[in-house]
């Protein structure tokens, strides 16, 4: 049962009555007696909330920073009327719109209301409750009555890199139509055969077709265009950083976290590499596998990828590299691009990835890749005052130390793509391709 705000002016307005009568105790017991009486035929009656029937329907799916429509259907199979107001509760971060709705369902009959969800965090959003107030017609009184009508929304990635996609795909179009007797060796396809000119490697010389045509022809090459590429996402702490600014409308002023530049960098190169021909694989990873993805086909791997990637969240705890390294190894056993995405921190590489990354470098083509802090430079121009003296001097000890980790990453084969948020995706796509020109994938 619920009081209304006009049950409240009934009493406000019998407390006035009371004040002016001569004999105030017989008009208070009057005066209760008759309020009670009123509440209690409008509780009777309201129409009864208990029988309500509920069923949702509407999106399941919903990229951040775009809006979704849920339905919910109110039959009442009762014999009154339900006049009220209806309640629909979501998480806070469902972001929902119309949360108090009008509600007027004739006996026996059903009506639609719509809530409409603009997420502001990914992974699963769910219903919380439905609460329904059956008004009396009187309107001092009501029943309430609370139910649990399940629904989740898995809110998806956005892909805003999705945009750099046409220009790097005109760049990949342009190197299957270059010429491609450049490269040999490990990695690499017969194409083709040619003229020899100086120059050429004497290796490539095929004897038995010169001998047939009576001149030195050698064989030409091009890279396989059915290259592995496993994508790495480390879910450890410092995954959790807030950088750059929210690229997306009510996601908050903090900016994303890395984690979530970092999924929207992988799905770029997923989809260039799938274009390319490549099989591509994910891994999820902190200290135990959050997520994977594998032998998804083309038409599959976006779909599969955003819906992996949704509920993942970074875990406040230190990435455990060995048993990343492991489970990169047990799933690659043939030679592949691996490409990880983790954070350029002196103190973590060095006690985690550092000691290990030999047993990774030397198996598989290893591309780092990390998303920089853009306060980081605008601390390190900061010379006004004493205080931001010393903070433009812990910037570039910062700086030093991702540039000496960029170093030391090189010299063990790997390449670095170390790039400010809005920049990373394109980076490190933009390195893929150089790998592919050069015919080292």
């Amino acid at each position: 049962m619920a009081l209304t705000g006009r049950a409240g002016l009934l009493a406000a307005l019998a407390a006035i009555v009371v004040l002016l009568a001569p004999e105030p105790g017989l008009v208070v017991l009057a005066a209760a007696l008759v309020l009670v009486v009123l509440v209690a035929a409008d509780l009777l009656l309201a129409g009864a909330v208990r029988g309500l029937r509920f069923q949702r329907d509407g999106e399941r799916r919903v990229r951040l920073g775009q809006s979704a429509a849920i339905g919910l259907v109110v039959d009442n199979p009762g014999p009154r009327r339900i006049r009220g107001v209806l309640r629909d509760a979501w998480q806070p971060s469902a972001g929902a719109a119309a949360r108090r709705m009008t509600l007027d369902v004739p006996a026996r009959e059903r009506r639609r209301l719509v809530t409409t969800l603009t997420p502001t965090r990914r992974g699963d959003r769910e219903a919380v409750a439905v609460t329904v107030r059956s008004v009396g017609p009187l309107g001092l009184a009501a029943r309430q009555r609370t139910f649990h009508v399940p629904w989740t929304v898995r809110v998806l990635p956005p892909f805003l890199s999705r945009r750099h996609l046409p220009a790097r795909l005109a760049r990949l179009r342009e190197l299957d139509g270059r010429h491609p007797a450049l490269v040999r060796g490990q990695g690499t396809e017969f194409d083709s055969l040619r003229e020899y000119v100086v120059g050429d490697d004497v290796r490539s010389i095929d004897w038995r077709a010169s001998a047939r045509r009576s001149d030195v022809v050698v064989r030409t090459w091009r890279p396989e265009r059915d290259r592995r590429v496993l994508i790495v996402l480390d879910t450890g702490r410092t995954s959790a950083g807030r950088v750059g600014e929210a690229p997306v409308p009510g996601s908050g002023p903090s900016g994303w976290p890395r984690l979530d530049w970092s999924m929207d960098a992988a799905l770029l190169l997923a989809a260039l590499a799938a274009r390319a021909g490549d099989r591509v694989d994910f891994l999820a990873y902190d200290r135990a596998v959050r997520a994977q993805v594998s032998g998804a086909s083309r038409t599959e791997l976006l779909s599969s990828l955003v819906d992996a990637m949704a509920p993942i969240e970074a875990e406040l705890v230190e990435a455990d590299a060995g048993g990343m390294v492991a489970a990169v190894l047990s799933r690659a056993r043939r030679r592949c691009l691996v490409v990880l995405l983790t954070d350029l921190n002196a103190t973590a590489m060095e006690e985690g990835l550092l000691p290990v990354l030999p047993s990774l470098s030397s198996r598989h083509m290893v591309v780092v890749a990390s998303v920089a802090d853009p306060r980081v430079a605008g601390m390190a121009a900061g010379r006004g005052t004493a205080e931001s003296v010393y903070d433009a001097a812990a910037a570039e000890r910062l700086r030093g130390e991702r540039r000496e980790i960029t170093a030391v990453l090189r010299r063990h084969g790997v390449e670095v793509v170390d790039a400010l948020p809005e920049d990373v995706a394109p980076a490190l796509a933009d390195a893929y391709l150089a790998l592919k020109a050069t015919g080292r994938l």
